[in-house]
């Protein structure tokens, strides 16, 4: 079975909102490199809405918008590249290399599972919580911003029990964040 790897930003009072967090190159590198060591990205709507909205274009024509860095092109062009599998209720279809599932989510996460490949990787606030209540989440990445954000949304709100977990790794980034990776324990 492959591995299940969730990841995500957040600050250091919990805030999880993409726009909170300290995008560097180090950051981009390491979101990268997780992407291309899975073969399909699990995502939800409104997830897959923002990346698709942000990375499609820059990877597709190789312009960049005035916003962006030029280190920020590897990672559009490797999440571009990247299978991706929507979970949603409300899209009525998808693209950009994806396919949309619908109906049961702990049958089709096994189903992913099951499939042979390198892992698959997870992002997102909505979808995480959903899956993490069924316990089919293999790893967990945290990638902790020295902010304080003094707003939400926040990691798991609702979780019906409590995981408990085991660190496995840490890095520090340029920017003073530092990514910890825990498995259940």
């Amino acid at each position: 079975m492959q591995p299940l790897r969730y990841s995500i930003n957040v600050t250091l009072d919990g805030c999880c909102d993409h726009r909170e967090g300290i995008p560097d190159e180090d950051l981009h590198h390491l979101a990268a490199a997780n992407i291309a060591r899975a073969d399909v990205l699990l995502l939800g709507r409104v997830t897959y809405e923002m990346m698709e909205s942000t990375w499609r274009s820059p990877a597709e024509t190789g312009t960049l918008p005035e916003w962006m860095d030029e280190w920020m092109l590897p990672f559009a062009k490797t999440i571009h590249a990247a299978r991706k599998v929507v979970v949603s209720k409300t899209l009525e279809s998808v693209d950009w290399n994806a396919e949309l599932v619908r109906g049961d989510l702990k049958k089709a996460i096994l189903d992913l599972k099951a499939e042979e490949g390198r892992g698959i990787s997870l992002g997102g606030v909505t979808l995480p919580l959903a899956i993490a209540e069924l316990g089919l989440i293999d790893e967990y990445e945290f990638i902790v911003h020295p902010v304080i954000a003094g707003h939400g949304p926040t990691l798991f709100a609702g979780l019906s029990k409590r995981v408990t977990l085991k660190l496995i790794s840490q890095v520090k980034l340029a920017s003073g964040a530092v990514a910890m990776r825990y498995v259940p324990a």
